[in-house]
């Protein structure tokens, strides 16, 4: 499975999508995300089965485009997001 950026439609493996989050906002269920490739940056929220891309705005976090992720999985914690696909664990620390 690869993974899209939205902005430049570069696919990347999950390990290098993934790897390239910077931060988790807990109070908006948000993770920051750069481009590998062209440097642009994305916000997103991780769903059980998929990614959600949007805007943080009025202290909230809309989604506006949905990309499916079969088998994503979830967990938050106080300091921060873990995420699994694939028997492959990724930890996104909260900001």
């Amino acid at each position: 499975m690869l993974l899209p950026c939205l902005a430049c439609e570069t696919r990347f493996r999950p390990d290098e999508y993934f790897r390239a989050c910077s931060d988790y906002d807990r109070g908006l269920d948000r993770v920051a995300w750069t481009c590998p490739s062209c440097g642009n940056r994305d916000d997103l929220r991780v769903f059980t089965g998929e990614l959600g891309f949007g805007t943080a705005g009025h202290g909230r976090f809309d989604v506006h485009d949905r990309v499916p992720v079969p088998g994503l999985r979830r967990q938050r914690h106080e300091v921060a997001l873990d995420i699994t696909l694939d028997r492959r664990h990724w930890q996104v620390p909260r900001r």
